[in-house]
């Protein structure tokens, strides 16, 4: 029988790099000439990966998230690995949204992930491993293809493809 090859597919993000975007986005906030002096704010709580957005009205809430948005475009972090809550009321007549950087696949995501896989009917075995996917045949073509093929999905977060053997 052939050797069988595998990859791992994940979801992982860099938090230094989202530290350095959310630093960079609160200092341009300070400098930036409609901003200035608006008492909009961001920050970034590590342990629970929560970046959280203070603002005087939406609209500067927007602002502040465009902002950042574009820090984490120019480090290479995509936008989908943050998830966004809505903006929501505060003391003080200001309001806050909160966004969560994703680390790891979803049960139900992953789910739809083999789901969609099997569904290609490639000869691939795709098993759920935790907080990532395994997927194996004894054909690298097989498994190139199964990587084109979820190159062109949208599952609500980035995915990356690793330990490709």
């Amino acid at each position: 029988m052939a050797k069988e090859s595998s990859f791992d597919i994940v979801s992982q993000t860099d938090l230094q790099e989202v530290d350095n975007a959310v630093q960079q986005a609160a200092k341009e906030l300070t400098q930036r000439y409609d901003l200035k002096g608006t008492g909009a704010s961001i920050s970034l709580d590590k342990p629970t990966r929560t970046i959280t957005i203070a603002a005087p009205s939406e609209f500067v809430a927007s602002q502040v998230s465009d902002v950042l948005s574009t820090r984490l475009v120019r480090r290479k972090v995509e936008l989908n690995a943050i998830s966004w809550s809505d903006v929501i009321p505060a003391s003080g007549g200001t309001v806050r949204q909160s966004g969560t950087v994703v680390d790891g696949i979803d049960q139900d995501v992953a789910k739809r992930i083999a789901k969609d896989v099997r569904d290609t009917k490639a000869k691939v075995k795709v098993t759920v491993e935790g907080d990532k996917l395994r997927v194996a045949s004894a054909s690298k073509d097989a498994l190139q293809q199964v990587i084109a093929f979820l190159r062109q999905q949208d599952y609500g977060q980035p995915l990356q493809f690793i330990n490709y053997r």
